[in-house]
Protein backbone atom coordinates (compact mmCIF):
# COMPACT_ATOMS: atom_id res chain seq x y z
CA UNK A 1 0.00 0.00 0.00
CA UNK A 2 1.36 3.44 -0.83
CA UNK A 3 -0.86 6.59 -1.31
CA UNK A 4 -0.03 9.47 -2.68
CA UNK A 5 -1.50 12.62 -2.15
CA UNK A 6 -0.39 15.87 -3.53
CA UNK A 7 -1.57 19.51 -2.71
CA UNK A 8 -0.14 22.06 -4.54
CA UNK A 9 -1.24 25.88 -4.99
CA UNK A 10 -3.45 26.48 -8.01
CA UNK A 11 -1.80 29.20 -9.59
CA UNK A 12 1.42 26.78 -10.82
CA UNK A 13 -0.12 26.04 -14.13
CA UNK A 14 -0.81 22.13 -13.60
CA UNK A 15 -3.05 20.76 -16.20
CA UNK A 16 -4.31 16.91 -16.12
CA UNK A 17 -1.69 16.16 -18.49
CA UNK A 18 1.27 17.31 -16.41
CA UNK A 19 0.23 15.49 -13.12
CA UNK A 20 -0.88 12.54 -14.54
CA UNK A 21 2.97 12.82 -16.39
CA UNK A 22 4.00 13.17 -12.43
CA UNK A 23 1.42 10.28 -11.21
CA UNK A 24 3.12 8.25 -14.14
CA UNK A 25 7.38 9.20 -13.06
CA UNK A 26 6.23 8.65 -9.21
CA UNK A 27 4.43 5.33 -9.93
CA UNK A 28 7.81 3.98 -11.99
CA UNK A 29 9.85 5.10 -8.95
CA UNK A 30 7.47 3.16 -6.90
CA UNK A 31 7.87 0.07 -8.58
CA UNK A 32 11.31 0.31 -8.81
CA UNK A 33 12.16 -0.01 -5.85
CA UNK A 34 10.40 -3.54 -5.49
CA UNK A 35 8.58 -2.43 -1.88
CA UNK A 36 5.23 -1.42 -3.14
CA UNK A 37 3.02 -4.20 -5.18
CA UNK A 38 1.38 -2.39 -8.05
CA UNK A 39 -2.52 -2.78 -6.98
CA UNK A 40 -1.99 -0.71 -3.92
CA UNK A 41 -0.31 2.30 -5.45
CA UNK A 42 -3.06 5.03 -5.86
CA UNK A 43 -2.26 8.94 -6.50
CA UNK A 44 -4.92 12.02 -5.65
CA UNK A 45 -4.20 15.69 -6.44
CA UNK A 46 -5.58 18.23 -5.24
CA UNK A 47 -5.10 22.39 -6.46
CA UNK A 48 -5.63 24.49 -3.57
CA UNK A 49 -7.53 27.65 -4.49
CA UNK A 50 -7.20 29.58 -1.10
CA UNK A 51 -3.57 29.54 0.69
CA UNK A 52 -1.72 32.57 1.56
CA UNK A 53 2.56 31.77 0.85
CA UNK A 54 4.60 33.99 3.43
CA UNK A 55 4.22 37.74 2.38
CA UNK A 56 1.07 37.10 0.27
CA UNK A 57 3.00 37.42 -2.92
CA UNK A 58 0.20 35.60 -5.37
CA UNK A 59 3.59 34.76 -7.72
CA UNK A 60 4.82 32.66 -4.27
CA UNK A 61 3.64 28.87 -5.15
CA UNK A 62 3.56 25.63 -2.99
CA UNK A 63 3.27 21.50 -3.41
CA UNK A 64 3.61 19.11 -1.06
CA UNK A 65 3.37 15.27 -1.27
CA UNK A 66 2.22 12.68 1.50
CA UNK A 67 3.01 9.74 0.79
CA UNK A 68 0.82 6.57 3.45
CA UNK A 69 2.05 3.38 3.85
CA UNK A 70 1.23 0.29 5.16
CA UNK A 71 3.72 -1.04 7.66
CA UNK A 72 6.59 -3.69 6.76
CA UNK A 73 9.18 -1.88 5.28
CA UNK A 74 12.60 -0.66 7.03
CA UNK A 75 13.60 2.39 8.40
CA UNK A 76 16.44 2.45 5.27
CA UNK A 77 13.88 0.84 2.89
CA UNK A 78 10.92 3.94 3.78
CA UNK A 79 14.30 6.89 3.41
CA UNK A 80 15.33 5.28 0.08
CA UNK A 81 11.92 5.53 -1.61
CA UNK A 82 11.88 8.78 0.25
CA UNK A 83 14.78 10.75 -1.45
CA UNK A 84 13.89 8.48 -4.71
CA UNK A 85 10.25 10.03 -4.62
CA UNK A 86 11.38 14.06 -3.24
CA UNK A 87 13.63 13.70 -6.29
CA UNK A 88 10.55 13.05 -8.75
CA UNK A 89 8.61 15.63 -7.39
CA UNK A 90 11.37 18.36 -7.38
CA UNK A 91 12.56 17.22 -10.97
CA UNK A 92 9.11 17.81 -12.14
CA UNK A 93 8.54 21.44 -10.13
CA UNK A 94 12.56 22.31 -11.21
CA UNK A 95 11.41 25.34 -13.62
CA UNK A 96 9.20 26.65 -11.33
CA UNK A 97 11.34 26.38 -8.68
CA UNK A 98 14.18 28.04 -10.84
CA UNK A 99 11.34 31.09 -11.74
CA UNK A 100 9.79 31.79 -8.21
CA UNK A 101 9.19 31.70 -4.94
CA UNK A 102 8.31 28.16 -4.38
CA UNK A 103 7.84 25.53 -1.12
CA UNK A 104 8.11 22.03 -1.78
CA UNK A 105 7.61 19.27 1.19
CA UNK A 106 7.34 15.92 1.01
CA UNK A 107 6.07 13.22 3.72
CA UNK A 108 5.90 9.99 4.15
CA UNK A 109 3.75 8.46 7.40
CA UNK A 110 3.86 4.62 8.03
CA UNK A 111 0.06 3.49 8.97
CA UNK A 112 -0.77 1.72 11.94
CA UNK A 113 -1.91 -1.68 11.04
CA UNK A 114 -4.83 -1.93 13.75
CA UNK A 115 -5.91 1.24 11.83
CA UNK A 116 -5.94 0.56 8.47
CA UNK A 117 -9.00 -1.76 6.96
CA UNK A 118 -8.78 -2.47 2.73
CA UNK A 119 -10.70 -4.35 -0.04
CA UNK A 120 -8.79 -4.68 -3.34
CA UNK A 121 -9.34 -6.58 -6.23
CA UNK A 122 -7.76 -4.47 -8.50
CA UNK A 123 -4.91 -7.49 -9.33
CA UNK A 124 -7.61 -9.11 -11.43
CA UNK A 125 -8.25 -5.99 -13.36
CA UNK A 126 -3.91 -5.43 -13.96
CA UNK A 127 -2.93 -5.71 -17.64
Amino acid sequence: MAHFILEYSDNLGQDDSSIQALFTALYDAAVETGLFPAKGVRFRAYPCGQYRMADGNPEHGFVHLEVKLGVGRTLEERKSASESFFEVLTSHFQHLIDSRGMAVSFEMKELEAITKFNKNNIQNYLQ
